[in-house]
């Protein structure tokens, strides 16, 4: 049995992580925003503890973290949405979402790292947009992107512990995407099908559970990136 801590596992790819791990009989622990909510979904999903971890307030996090004991494995897959063009900047906004995801999970990483032991694993969550940016993708883009060289640089701090990161394309059925038109999407892809959220939690099991794979950045898109 591993310990698996789900950053962001209140809903949607984070929840499917965290109810997968609790399913398979590992001690799971999951964070959302919000502390009720993390409890719930935790009642949910079999994980054995729900806390409130807001990414976005970086100095909070090592407190709401007190709890958690020896960590096997950790997934950061919080995120937020953002729609951001720079000829209409919102400034706020983009200060939030680069301080959620790149501030905020390496502040997770610092404060559980004394739980980290040699054999422990890292996934970090991007996204595709860095590869095909979008009419307000600005900040999402360079997020993930950023997301890139966190994982270069968290391999090699922390080696021998390994890190790496999952970079989904569209994922059909998630809460985001599922009441979206997908004929499109799906006609630009060379499987013709949209990455599943089980697509991605393989994706997340094969990086925390293969040994050899280190400072990896994995597309899981379908080739959407080749057309």
């Amino acid at each position: 049995m591993s310990c698996v801590v789900v950053i962001g596992g209140t809903s949607g790819i984070g929840r499917e992580i965290a109810r997968h791990r609790a399913g398979r009989g590992d001690e799971v622990v999951l964070t959302g925003r919000d502390t009720h909510r993390a409890d719930t979904v935790a009642k949910e999903v079999g994980a054995a503890l729900g806390l409130g971890l807001d990414l976005s307030r970086p100095r909070d996090i090592a407190g709401a973290l007190t709890d958690v004991g020896r960590v096997d494995h950790l997934v950061l897959v919080g995120i937020s949405r953002d729609d951001n063009r720079v000829t209409e900047y919102d400034i706020d906004a983009a200060i939030h979402l680069v301080t959620l995801k790149l501030v905020g999970y390496t502040e997770v990483v610092h404060a559980l790292q004394p739980r980290l032991h040699d054999d422990s694993a890292i996934v970090l969550f991007g996204g595709q947009a860095k590869e095909r940016p979008y009419p307000g993708a600005t900040t999402v883009a360079t997020v993930n992107a950023g997301v890139t060289g966190l994982v270069h640089t968290l391999a090699t701090e922390l080696a021998p512990i390994r890190v790496n990161a999952v970079h989904p394309g569209v994922v059909g059925d998630s809460p985001f995407w599922s009441d979206k038109p997908h004929d499109a999407l799906i006609a630009r892809t060379p499987t013709g099908r949209l990455a599943t959220m089980r697509d991605v939690v393989d994706s997340v099991d094969f990086r925390l559970g293969n040994r050899s794979v280190n400072a990896v950045n994995l597309s899981v898109d379908g080739g959407w990136l080749l057309r």
